[in-house]
């Protein structure tokens, strides 16, 4: 055996070489994808250090090295992904249970769930169903995005569809096209309902407490969508975070109801410190002004009176930057200068800030009121925005419908309207509006029309009636107010869009329709009418104004798509024809004379066998009745056209 201590350096050196040649050590092989993960580089950028390593000629052992460590890094970067993705769905689920902890109503509970719902797993619609003990069924309880009547009212027993299969096994079920799947049976009922709500892929949940099932939570899309294994747990933990909400909140109505009959209630009212009694006393306003519909500025109002102090609502733009950023972040109220600024927030998005002003001495309490008063407030907010988007939504959705003409149940139709306080047993006016001017680029021109569908939405909203997108414009259905017209209509409508988008806008309006749920064409029909108006005012130059067909007078006949001709008949010389009715008298023959004798009364009064002053007289009271511009050229020309009209209609 041959001694270490003996070796020549040599042999040192020849061994190290011998080893470095065969392997390099392990650290070198790893480093490069230890860089790669610090960095959280993508996966095709793991190719590179064996790419690399053969560009600069290393040894095969070395490249060899680096293609064990590869599949090891990769393998650490999935993992750091899937826990990434982990503590997301995990924050999510935090929020929510700190959302719902602050909830006391069930019908709040409920609605806040499957909103959250659709909000985690980004579908088209999300509801929930109570089981019913006393009747064996489920039954729909609260939708989130549904548009259909008869789906919102579904009742299933148990074991009946997908929603009934849940309920009876207390196990999830997920299917990507629900009318070709028979794991559960179908009925005609649950199916019609189904089908008018448009879904395709539904994924339900049990909602249990212990063993027992109370109910479903469901998530949907329109369209085909296979739910991931992970999207599947993660509404699975949502609905027992879900389940316990519930039972918190039944358990409080029934704590309620308890203690609304203690006598000692007072008493321990009365036992309660100031702050606790100020604690209280805002919780309590919130919660009403949250019931109530409130806005921002009455929870700043509120929080005031019980903070003894100012409380603002500011746009995130107008609170100190830096503040507000801690606020956020820390999800406390921090102190700036004088005030306290807590930040509104909703996830990552920050909607603006609370403001106490002047009020650098603050009570832990009233700081966390202060806090609270901002977290309702993100939650008013958010659910103005959704409510405000769902109902835009829907208001087009119904009139893209009557305007597609489809055969629909008139009855469906008016019960949809009436949801959007809208009645389509009333008299409207289709209008269509476009946007003037060219923007400089698309990206521009798409929110230029986006400012626009918002705007007219939120006009149709105030006035009781319907928008919608279409054709590069705006298309609305707005109700016809007493003693309004057609061209007011159209012409405040021109001024209010315009207004809001800063830009002009045209509008043009039909004639006004009826029976417009008993009608399929009647809707699609005006907007032909409205849009050729449209195109009118566009060919004479009045872009940014507003009109209707009868503004245009006998042109009004070329641009009405059914040719009224029986109404621009009656616009134009219909008192005339009424007075005759009545009195008997000639009128209209007396106003064809004048008009074949040139206008001349002398020449009138021999055409018709009277005396000039009864001509004058006839003329007169015509003038009475049809304005004192009837003799104007237009006007001239518009009434012959109406008195030949009125002698061809009355030979038939």
């Amino acid at each position: 055996m041959v001694n270490p201590v003996n070796m020549s350096s040599d042999h040192v050196q020849s061994a190290e070489r011998s080893a470095g040649a065969s392997e390099p050590p392990p650290a070198a092989a790893e480093t490069p994808y230890l860089e790669l993960l610090a960095r959280g580089a993508s996966a095709d950028a793991y190719e590179q250090p064996v790419l690399l390593a053969r560009a600069e000629g290393r040894p095969a052992e070395w490249i060899a090295a680096l293609q064990r460590a590869k599949p090891l890094a990769l393998r650490v970067r999935s993992e750091l992904e899937g826990r990434r993705r982990r503590e997301a769905e995990l924050s999510a689920l935090f929020e929510t249970a700190h959302d719902l902890a602050g909830l006391r109503d069930l019908d709040a509970v409920l609605q806040a769930i499957v909103q959250r719902a659709r909000s985690l797993l980004g579908t088209d619609v999300a509801y929930l169903s109570l089981n019913d003990p006393a009747r064996g069924d489920t039954y729909m309880r609260v939708t989130e995005g549904s548009v259909a009547a008869r789906f919102q009212q579904l009742r299933l027993g148990m074991g009946e569809g997908l929603g009934g299969l849940v309920a009876q096994t207390a196990r999830p079920y997920v299917t990507d096209d629900y009318f070709k799947d028979d794991r559960f049976q179908h009925t005609l009922t649950i199916d019609a309902g189904v089908r008018d709500e448009g879904l395709v892929a539904i994924l339900g949940v049990p909602l249990t407490l212990g063993h027992h099932v109370i109910g479903v939570l469901f998530a949907a899309d329109r369209r085909a969508r296979v739910f991931e294994r992970e999207q599947i747990a993660l509404l699975g933990s949502f609905a027992a975070l879900a389940a316990a909400a519930i039972d918190t909140a039944n358990l409080l109505a029934e704590t309620r109801s308890a203690l609304a009959g203690l006598e000692r209630a007072n008493e321990i009212i009365q036992d309660r410190s100031g702050v606790i009694e100020r604690a209280s006393d805002v919780h309590d306003r919130l919660a009403e002004l949250v019931l109530r519909g409130g806005g921002v500025h009455d929870v700043a109002a509120a929080v005031s009176e019980v903070l003894d102090g100012t409380v603002e609502f500011t746009e995130a733009t107008a609170a100190p930057a830096e503040a507000l950023e801690a606020s956020r972040a820390e999800g406390h109220a921090v102190r700036h200068t004088d005030d306290w600024i807590a930040a509104v927030a909703a996830g990552g998005e920050l909607l603006g800030a609370l403001v106490l002003r002047g009020h650098p001495g603050l009570d832990p309490v009233d700081q966390r009121t202060l806090e609270r008063a901002a977290m309702v407030t993100s939650l008013l907010l958010l659910a103005r925005r959704s409510a405000a988007e769902a109902e835009q939504r829907v208001r087009g959705e119904l009139l893209d419908d009557l305007l597609d003409a489809r055969d629909r149940d008139p009855r469906l139709l008016r019960e949809r309207a009436a949801r959007l306080h809208a009645d389509l047993d009333a008299v409207h006016v289709v209008l269509a509006a476009r946007l003037e001017g060219d923007a400089p680029d698309a990206d521009q021109e798409a929110d230029a029309r986006r400012r626009l569908a918002a705007a007219a939405s939120h006009l149709a909203a105030t006035r009781h009636g319907l928008a919608a997108a279409r054709d590069g414009g705006t298309v609305l259905l707005l109700p016809l107010g007493p003693g309004d017209t057609a061209t007011e209509l159209a012409r405040r409508a021109a001024r209010h869009l315009g207004t809001a988008v800063h830009a002009p806008v045209t509008v043009g309006a039909s004639a006004p329709a009826e029976s417009l749920a008993a009608r399929p064409d009647a809707v699609a029909t005006a907007y032909a009418e409205a849009r050729r108006c449209l195109d009118a005012l566009k060919l004479l130059g009045r872009s940014g104004d507003g009109a209707a067909a009868e503004d245009f007078g006998f042109l009004g006949l070329l641009l009405a798509g059914d040719r009224d001709i029986p109404g621009f008949v009656d616009r134009t010389i219909g008192q005339v024809v009424a007075y005759d009715r009545r009195r008997g008298t000639e009128l209209l023959r007396t106003l064809d004379a004048y008009f074949a004798c040139g206008m001349s009364p002398a020449r009138t009064k021999d055409e018709l066998h009277v005396h000039v002053n009864t001509v004058a007289q006839r003329l007169e009271r015509v003038g009475r009745l049809l304005g004192d511009d009837w003799q104007s050229p237009a006007r001239a020309l518009e009434i012959q056209l109406a008195l030949r009209l009125h002698r061809l209609t009355a030979r038939h």
